[in-house]
């Protein structure tokens, strides 16, 4: 049933989504927009089209077997959550992709020619759907760290891409998850172009025991938060960060 009193938008705050142009981030210098940004009115094209579902986009939450049954390098991990609007509510339905580099640091791209091992039983991406709880779930490899020749001895940490889907492709967020612990943040500026320290602490996924699975797997908890004062930090659309 549809809400008869649904609470008014609310912006997050500036400082805890990443600016077009963060100058640690060396290739925003050439991507963040020079002039002011344009309002185009999104027809029902924009916003109810395609239809983002498991019978047109079939699911695939398993990325550690592939059809022929072998099993990906690696350290297996189980990663879990919800997505939720600002007032905690569920997001149903919202498609979630998800990409990622193998064990090594390597991604399964033509484009990576990182001096690292491919893994041809990991593929590195998946696809689920939250429910009506907003929950999702995926099972994958722990990604390797890389270097990225951003500045001198760069190394991204370990992390998780994600593409959130709405209704349609112009309802699109996108944003990385990371692992507690990793001493490569700190001197990461993808993950500094945040300003607000709460706001990058929220893009760090939680080990969480519940969600380990015994014999099999250790299990991580990360939430994503789509609009409000305590949103997870997102890229715009042309916001990537050279991965693949």
């Amino acid at each position: 049933m549809p809400d008869t009193n649904p609470a008014a938008y609310r912006r997050p705050d500036p400082a805890t989504q990443p600016a077009y142009d963060s100058p640690g981030y060396g290739s925003t210098r050439l991507r963040h927009p020079t002039q002011p940004l344009l309002r185009m009115p999104h027809t029902l094209t924009e916003t109810r089209a395609p239809i983002m579902s498991p019978s047109a986009y079939p699911a695939t939450a398993d990325m550690t077997k592939l059809a022929h049954g072998k099993a990906a390098m690696g350290e297996r991990i189980v990663v879990a959550g919800r997505v939720l609007d600002e007032d905690g509510r569920p997001v149903r339905g919202a498609m979630i992709e998800i990409w990622q580099a193998n064990a090594a640091g390597r991604y399964n791209h033509p484009g990576d020619t990182h001096d690292a091992p491919l893994d041809p039983d990991f593929i590195g991406r998946a696809r689920v759907f939250a429910d009506d709880e907003g929950r999702y779930q995926f099972t994958s490899i722990r990604p390797g760290a890389y270097p990225w020749h951003n500045h001198h001895n760069a190394w991204r940490p370990l992390h998780i891409h994600y593409s959130l889907f709405g209704h349609g492709f112009a309802q699109r967020m996108i944003t990385q998850m990371y692992f507690p612990g990793d001493p490569l943040l700190e001197f990461d500026p993808i993950w500094h172009a945040t300003p607000d320290a709460a706001a990058r602490d929220r893009l760090i996924a939680k080990f969480d025991l519940d969600v380990t699975q015994p014999d099999i797997a250790l299990g991580y908890r990360f939430d994503m938060v789509l609009r409000g004062p305590a949103a997870t930090p997102f890229e715009d659309a042309d916001h990537h960060d050279g991965d693949h």
